[in-house]
């Protein structure tokens, strides 16, 4: 009952205040602006990370209060928030914040969740006895840092596209809810379906023709939350192969991450500058629109998530 009380209080939050939300970035100019490497021909209003973030942190100070965990990623998700208002505040500005602010402010936001319980622990070394290997402490730092910076920028790469972000975010939370709750992990169980709900809450009104973009600040924050379950929740002491659970649980965005990646070091270009090169783009230059792009890669991320729990469950 807690979880079917948290998904439809984050979804009908979400769902009934991004039309407020709307007119609030109509009225302060707070859109976003078209230009050679934008999808969209129109200014559409920038400001829907605002309503997923609070449908999180108000279901989740409801539902999940008596977990330290929770009180960890509120504040790191905190800060990755307002750090990417600020980057989209640039945006609507013509202008665009240098990525340096924004890294060390991540950086900084992974380092608050080891404070909290929220970290890799260590490791189990298949086929040995008693083979659990626990990392030191500052292993344990760079470790979850690694993780929930990367996937953190991953979902920021992945919001190329109508409602594919939102939906992407929804599909690797309901991955991570069964794998919380198979591994009694409660807590990262509540979080994982609040953000379902605010996901799509959002997706309602973003799906295409999108009428609200979630901005930077929104990507990066379902991002971070999600990559901090997961290490609450599957990745906190895993085996050599269970390691790819939570990987293939965000298999959409890692995918279109490395793919980008690599065809930026081979072009020699910034990894960090945006460009019309993700797979999605790929995809539909090759004829296919932007509700079936999206829909195949929802079909990717779905048929990832189903091998991450028959792996999991193959493991218990």
């Amino acid at each position: 009952m807690r979880y079917l009380l948290a998904v439809i209080i984050s979804f009908t939050f979400v769902y009934f205040t991004v039309p407020y939300v709307q007119k609030l970035a109509l009225k302060t100019g707070f859109v976003d602006i078209p230009n050679q490497r934008k999808i969209h021909t129109n200014p559409i209003p920038l400001l829907g990370g605002l309503s997923i973030y609070l449908g999180f942190v108000i279901t989740g100070s409801i539902f999940a209060n008596h977990s330290p965990e929770f009180w960890g990623i509120l504040l790191g998700g905190l800060l990755i928030f307002i750090i990417g208002i600020i980057d989209d505040f640039y945006k609507t500005r013509h202008k665009e914040l240098a990525a340096w602010p924004k890294f060390i402010v991540q950086i900084i936001a992974a380092s608050i969740l080891p404070l909290f319980g929220v970290s890799i622990q260590g490791i189990n070394i298949p086929f040995v006895h008693e083979s659990f290997v626990v990392f030191p402490i500052w292993l344990r730092v760079f470790a979850t840092v690694v993780w929930v910076v990367g996937i953190t920028n991953m979902m920021n790469f992945l919001d190329g596209v109508d409602g594919l972000a939102a939906g992407i975010a929804a599909i690797s939370g309901t991955t991570l809810f069964f794998i919380a709750l198979l591994k009694g992990h409660a807590a990262m169980a509540l979080l994982s379906i609040t953000l379902i709900g605010s996901a799509l809450g959002f997706l309602r009104h973003n799906f295409h023709p999108a009428r609200i973009f979630m901005g930077d600040a929104g990507a990066t924050f379902l991002g971070y939350v999600l990559a901090s379950i997961a290490v609450g929740g599957a990745f906190k002491s895993a085996t050599l192969i269970s390691v790819l659970i939570p990987v293939l649980a965000l298999g959409v965005p890692i995918m279109d991450a490395f793919y980008v990646i690599i065809r930026r070091v081979k072009e020699k270009r910034p990894i960090y500058v945006a460009d019309k090169g993700h797979t999605f783009h790929y995809l539909m230059r090759s004829g296919l629109s932007q509700k079936q792009t999206v829909t195949f890669l929802y079909l990717l991320g779905i048929c990832f998530s189903l091998v991450s729990i028959v792996i999991l469950l193959v493991q218990k």
